[in-house]
């Protein structure tokens, strides 16, 4: 959760991507007042950290905390605000863009500087800039900053802050070494064996039939509301619209039709167009010998050659073209001779050229009617993209001024859909193997950050297929009513009870056999119906290929972080039970010369080292432009996001 965002952003790759999230941050926070000079009562604006000369005000920091949330749940809908700063989120949030500034004001130090056209170049490659033509549209470039009431000299701020770190941040980890020796002792970790028992004692044996009173529900409940917190849900309203829904005819006419042939004339016109192997040769002397050669029966491939020349050919050219990338003596040539001839030599720019006509192709002159099916599907298509654009900015111009979703479907005749409440990753709520309609998954990050009834439109395939939407509900993220859900939590309290009695019977266990007893003994002479020790025998390896099927179980990581001879407790998920794990024997392994492992550890380790390398180096620039943080500012703005006063 909040651990894996910090550790990828603290990764060699997540480097990389914070290279990029220096200037998607702009996109997630609102215009943030930069101004004022001291510390002192926590007001919008405010600054929570200084950065060399420059203010991280607590508007952008709680606002971006909001924006990095959305971020996270779309990986875990059920992550909340407290959850997200519990764990850390908050502060992470704060460090990153204290980086930011660090690298910003670092960079300027140093002299460099990221230019208007630079920055320019990074604003028209921005998705949530391009019209519905797929292409960077200024006015949506506007209408997007205001959205996020982003001034567009923060924007470039931003991106600009995010060129300066790629110049400096990517050449101090883009080559890291780790010697071969510490490679080769990692390396042989793959192969080591770890032999033991692990044993589970069910907290379900020890579960009481006796209903738990109100009170103690009520109590559990408010202790562990977290757990049952819900994702935030929305439902959507929408309309998919092509050229099916066109109210003008596209069908072109007999005069349209007539137009475009005239138009094209040369396109319908008769055409002879041939296939050519040539080569250039430097006196007309020398090009007639070769001439005579192939005449007399040598091929052209062999005479080129054995005279040192290479062959070129060229394909379906008509007279001009030829002329136009030959000469015009050439084509004179070559249009001259029939169907397998070699030509008489022909002068060029940089020689005579020796050519044999391999391919006559002549295509008869077609008529107004034999065109008129190309004619009429190519204006068909054009017409109806031309139609389709001027609807969809019909339409557009309306979402613009306000006018209502159903107001919009109506005027131009849309039948609109509702969707299922969905969540952030596009899963029905309450229904996990269901999925929201496939026209929606494009658009759900832009949705999960709209409010109600703020109709939107976007280009599913661009100038063919476009969405209009809008949020109809909003459901916040929040636990439901005890009431609700009494049954479960009542359930929930009775399996807590069991397991702090089973963990007293998994002590019970533990100081056995830290007295001696094997773990076996120790589960065999209890009287409640615990399962027997399973044993366990893994090499790292194996280890790592059960992490790439997906979740490692915690007792085998446990397992691998133990010394031999010793005996843990771990208390299993969900309040299930306690696991003992017993590691009897660690089996080391042997690596042989040019084992691939060697290598592999060695590129791994690397990345630490470039982990590392960008860490320092952050630390290092933080220390020269100097940071001071506001404890009492930071307070503030966290019981803000907390909903407290």
């Amino acid at each position: 959760m909040i651990t894996s965002f910090r550790k990828f952003f603290q990764s060699k790759f997540g480097m990389a991507v914070f290279l990029g999230f220096l200037a998607l941050v702009a996109l997630a926070f609102a215009g943030a007042d930069i101004t004022g000079n001291t510390f002192g009562g926590v007001i919008q604006g405010e600054r929570v950290a200084l950065v060399g000369d420059d203010e991280v005000t607590a508007n952008e920091l709680t606002d971006t905390a909001q924006s990095t949330l959305r971020t996270v749940q779309r990986q875990n809908p059920g992550v909340t605000m407290p959850v997200f700063i519990e764990q850390g989120g908050l502060d992470e949030v704060l460090s990153q863009m204290i980086d930011r500034y660090a690298v910003g004001a670092y960079a300027e130090r140093l002299g460099l500087r990221a230019g208007e056209n630079l920055v320019n170049s990074e604003i028209i490659q921005i998705p949530a800039f391009r019209g519905v033509s797929g292409e960077f549209d200024q006015a949506t470039f506007e209408a997007a900053l205001a959205n996020q009431r982003i001034p567009e000299n923060v924007l470039r701020r931003d991106l600009a802050d995010g060129l300066l770190a790629q110049q400096i941040l990517l050449p101090a980890i883009a080559t890291p070494q780790m010697p071969e020796k510490v490679a080769r002792q990692y390396a042989s970790l793959f192969l080591e064996r770890r032999s033991g028992a692990i044993a589970l004692v069910p907290s379900v044996l020890f579960r009481s039939d006796e209903e738990p009173d109100d009170a103690a529900v009520e109590a559990y409940y408010t202790e562990n509301r977290d757990t049952y917190v819900l994702p935030e849900r929305r439902t959507l309203r929408f309309t998919v619209f092509n050229a099916d829904n066109l109210d003008t005819v596209v069908t072109p006419s007999a005069e349209e039709i007539a137009a475009r042939y005239e138009e094209n004339a040369a396109q319908y016109a008769a055409r002879e167009a041939r296939d050519v192997t040539l080569f250039t040769v430097p006196t007309q002397d020398g090009a007639q010998a070769l001439v005579d050669q192939i005449r007399a029966g040598k091929s052209l491939e062999a005479a080129a050659r054995d005279a040192g020349f290479n062959t070129t050919q060229v394909v379906d050219r008509d007279a001009e073209q030829f002329a136009a990338s030959a000469s015009f003596a050439a084509a004179q040539a070559v249009f001259a001779g029939e169907e397998g001839a070699v030509v008489d030599p022909a002068q060029g720019t940089l020689g005579w050229y020796v050519a044999r006509v391999d391919k006559v192709t002549r295509t008869p002159e077609r008529t107004l009617g034999e065109a008129t099916g190309e004619i009429t599907e190519a204006l068909t298509a054009e017409k109806r993209v031309a139609a389709l654009s001027d609807l969809s900015a019909r339409i557009e111009e309306q979402v613009d001024l306000g006018t209502s979703l159903t107001e919009i479907a109506d005027t131009f005749e849309l039948d609109l859909e509702e969707s299922p409440a969905l969540l952030s990753d596009g899963r029905v709520f309450g229904a996990p193997q269901s999925q929201s309609s496939p026209a929606l998954r494009p658009i759900l990050d832009t949705a999960f950050a709209l409010d109600e009834s703020e109709p939107q439109l976007d280009a599913l395939v661009p100038g063919s297929q476009f969405l209009l939407y809008e949020v109809v509900s909003i459901t916040e993220s929040a636990a439901p009513a005890l009431a609700l859900i009494k049954e479960r939590v009542a359930a929930d309290l009775k399996l807590s009870t069991a397991s702090t009695k089973a963990r007293e019977t998994a002590q019970r266990l533990l100081d056995k056999t830290r007295g001696g007893e094997s773990l076996a003994d120790a589960v065999a002479a209890e009287e409640s119906d615990i399962p027997p020790p399973d044993p366990v025998s893994l090499a790292r390896a194996e280890l790592q290929q059960i992490a790439a099927r997906g979740n490692v179980p915690p007792a085998l990581v446990l397992l691998f972080s133990m010394s031999a001879g010793t005996v843990k407790l771990l208390e299993a998920p969900g309040n299930q039970g306690w696991i003992l794990i017993a590691l009897n024997e660690v089996t080391p392994g042997e690596l042989e010369e040019g084992n691939p492992l060697v290598e592999g550890q060695r590129r791994q380790l690397a990345e630490v080292v470039g982990e590392e390398y960008s860490e320092q180096i952050r630390s290092a620039m933080r220390e020269t432009v100097g940071v001071e943080t506001n404890e009492d500012a930071l307070a503030t703005v966290r019981a803000q996001l907390l909903g407290e006063t």
